[in-house]
């Protein structure tokens, strides 16, 4: 299958990547299904676009419909290359993690700032006779996490703002001793997915804010059981309902072009360091809806 042309693709506002268990999204209308290739292969599953609150939305499932690829095994540069052809801008990520603090409850929701990246994946769109370093001081979207973040409270929920998110390559669960190093480091909350897709959203000049929904307290806990998958879908499946509402509430509240503040939209302003007369041309065309405005 050849790349989609970027004319020929409908225009999507905000992207939305699910995460266990969240697979569709209610209240949207309009809906329709988009396949394409990108540059980078072939994206976890099919665009479900539609209108939410008045604003165009795009949903992709990471894990395949049926959940059928592990987290070490997604093609994260074409899910995220593939938003970018869409014309997303903000992209709200869901996750399901686990806590590494006692005061993060499964079932609570935690916006995370911070990443620890303890995966070996592809995680830069860059390097193909192009060298370009994005600064990851701070991964996620300000605003767009704060956003969220105060949909969840005025809904009531338990909802917690910032803290670090430790990505494990998976797809087994810690060991305790794992788990207690990291609570050591004073990680927050645990999970396979986000710290990947955040580099990317950086790279691709996208707003990223993470949305994880606990589901229990890993493997470190004296009294509550190591995390095992029947608890982490039993937890998910209660919290779906609080996910969708704080989506619905946020995408609501969005303002219609992103903060002057936010940096998130020239991330990539003066980090490409190869001249442009030496970029191989297979590459330019590669990573043109990435680099177009800055290398022509």
């Amino acid at each position: 299958m050849a790349a989609a042309k970027k004319e020929k693709l409908p225009r999507v506002e905000i992207g939305i990547l699910g995460g266990t268990g969240f697979y569709e999204i209610e209240g949207i209308d309009r809906i329709e299904e988009v396949k394409f290739e990108t540059p980078f292969g072939k994206t976890s599953d099919g665009f479900i676009i539609g209108s939410l609150e008045g604003r165009r939305v795009a949903f992709l499932n990471r894990h395949g419909r049926g959940h059928k690829i592990l987290p070490s095994k997604i093609n994260y540069r074409a899910n995220i290359y593939g938003f970018k052809m869409l014309g997303v801008e903000r992209i709200i990520s869901v996750n399901s993690v686990g806590s590494l603090k006692e005061q993060i409850k499964p079932r609570d929701i935690v916006f995370s700032d911070q990443f620890f990246d303890r995966t070996h994946r592809e995680n830069s769109f860059f390097g193909e006779g192009i060298a370009a370093h994005v600064s990851l001081a701070y991964p996620v979207c300000v605003d767009l996490s704060g956003v969220l973040f105060n949909a969840g409270k005025e809904l009531k929920l338990r909802v917690h703002q910032g803290g670090t998110y430790i990505c494990i390559e998976g797809p087994a669960f810690s060991s305790r001793a794992e788990s207690n190093i990291y609570r050591s480091w004073d990680c927050s909350v645990i999970g396979m997915t986000s710290a990947t897709e955040a580099k990317l959203c950086r790279e691709a000049e996208l707003c990223y804010a993470t949305m994880n929904l606990v589901c229990d307290y890993d493997a470190w806990h004296e009294v509550e059981e190591p995390v095992t998958l029947e608890m982490v879908l039993e937890s998910m499946n209660q919290n779906m309902h609080n996910a969708k509402a704080i989506i619905k509430k946020a995408v609501a509240s969005l303002p219609p072009q992103r903060e002057s503040r936010c940096e998130c939209d020239h991330a990539l302003k003066n980090c490409i360091v190869t001249q442009p007369g030496s970029i191989p041309e297979e590459s330019k065309e590669k990573l043109r809806y990435i680099i177009e405005k800055y290398i022509k």
